[in-house]
């Protein structure tokens, strides 16, 4: 059964409209809807949930997949977890780059490649993130 509306709505402003991985504002991508996502895969047993719902934008979705980990430095880490985890602990904003400050943030702003090109290019035309 589909996520229904309701919770669709609760998910998108839970976010204030922003990936909840990369932090990219769905007003920079207007004509690409951001997904409501789960965080645990249904094939690892997530659940449709709100508290395992989050808002990603193509690219995060994407990369991440049905990804729960990967690997840093050839240690296996838990994937960033937006309902369980705070962003600013595990990552900060450069200029137009993220930086991943804890092995969690490391793992995945590299696996979801949130400092390509294109994305950094957009970043940098946004506003401020607002906590």
């Amino acid at each position: 059964m589909p996520v229904d509306a309701a919770t669709r709505r609760l998910v998108r402003q839970r976010a204030g409209n922003r990936c909840e991985h990369c932090q990219s504002h769905q007003d920079t991508l207007p004509l690409i809807t951001f997904h409501i996502e789960h965080v645990i895969a249904k094939q690892h047993g997530g659940t449709d949930e709100e508290s395992n719902l989050c808002l990603a934008c193509h690219w995060c979705n994407f990369h991440k997949g049905t990804n729960l980990a990967t690997r840093v430095h050839g240690v296996l880490v838990p994937l960033f977890h937006p309902r369980m985890q705070n962003w600013d602990e595990h990552f900060v904003l450069s200029g137009n780059r993220i930086v991943g400050l804890t092995a969690v943030g490391r793992g995945t702003a590299k696996l979801f490649n949130m400092n390509d090109d294109d994305r950094c290019k957009l970043r940098s035309s946004e506003l401020p993130r607002q906590s």
